[in-house]
């Protein structure tokens, strides 16, 4: 398969390269900065904004599928309404420009925070753990610009009836524990990001399952490990953190207060548990 890769410079799409030219993938490199240096591979790189749309078309051209990471990753390093239109816009022009290229099969780079989560000034939780019918209680232009870019791919779903749209629903994806741990541990308030993570070679492996997973239309897949990193078992958080939020699956020992059972349940995708 020939992937178009957007974001390819960055964290994620560097293990997303790795991973598909070890299961023989051929890519098409795409990311308005140079990659790493000797991050090549030998393969095409075009530099090029994905709120350039013609840039983005051109460069799909004669792929068989994109994958679309290039975004400002959280909010806070530039202004709202930079952060909400780079991401809506690259969004839109990536959905757009597979349709006009003919390519049916994309994955794109949502977030746990579609729902609202770790940037509101106060989370909003109605169970735990948490699935992908949650309702969305997002306030600010993070958490707005990813619902909507998943808004975008159930549109293009409706129109283009045979187009296959996966957003991934990431929340702090690093190749080690200890790297989650640190970063969320320099926050004032951990608990807002429900000590939860994804191993980037997970988020990597769920990207390529989901270009031939079975099915039709958009789809939305929290990919999040298993475990938390707490050494405080989950029961316990819940009960010290969010004592009024109904239990209304699996918490015990250290699982997850995100539950990735449509991942693993469609996609074929399993995260390793992995404990500090």
């Amino acid at each position: 398969m020939k992937i178009a890769l957007t974001g390819s410079s960055g964290r994620i799409g560097q293990g997303i390269i790795r991973l598909a030219l070890a299961r023989g993938h051929d890519l098409v490199l795409i990311d308005r900065v140079p990659p790493p240096e000797g991050q090549v591979y030998g393969l095409p790189f075009i530099q090029a904004e994905a709120t350039d749309y013609d840039a983005l078309c051109a460069a799909f051209a004669g792929c068989d599928a994109v994958i679309h990471m290039a975004a400002i990753p959280a909010p806070g390093r530039h202004p709202d309404q930079l952060v909400h239109n780079n991401n809506v816009v690259g969004s839109y022009n990536a959905l757009q420009a597979a349709a006009e290229n003919g390519i049916m099969r994309v994955c794109q780079a949502s977030s746990v925070n579609a729902i609202g989560h770790a940037f509101s000034r106060h989370p909003r939780y109605d169970y735990f753990p948490i699935d992908e019918d949650h309702p969305n209680y997002g306030e600010e232009a993070y958490s707005l610009s990813k619902w909507i870019c998943e808004e975008q791919g159930r549109a293009f779903a409706r129109r283009y009836e045979d187009m296959s749209i996966a957003s991934m629903r990431f929340h702090y994806v690093t190749p080690r524990i200890e790297q989650a741990i640190s970063i969320h541990q320099s926050y004032t308030d951990p608990a807002k990001y429900l000590w939860a993570w994804t191993h980037l070679d997970a988020a990597a492996d769920a990207c390529l399952l989901s270009l031939q997973a079975p099915f039709r239309g958009h789809e939305a897949f929290f990919i999040v490990s298993p475990t938390t990193f707490s050494p405080i078992p989950s029961l316990q958080l819940a009960a010290e953190h969010f004592p009024t939020i109904p239990i209304t699956g699996d918490l015990s020992d250290h699982k997850s207060f995100f539950t990735s059972a449509k991942a693993n349940r469609m996609l074929g995708w399993t995260h390793p548990i992995i404990r500090p």
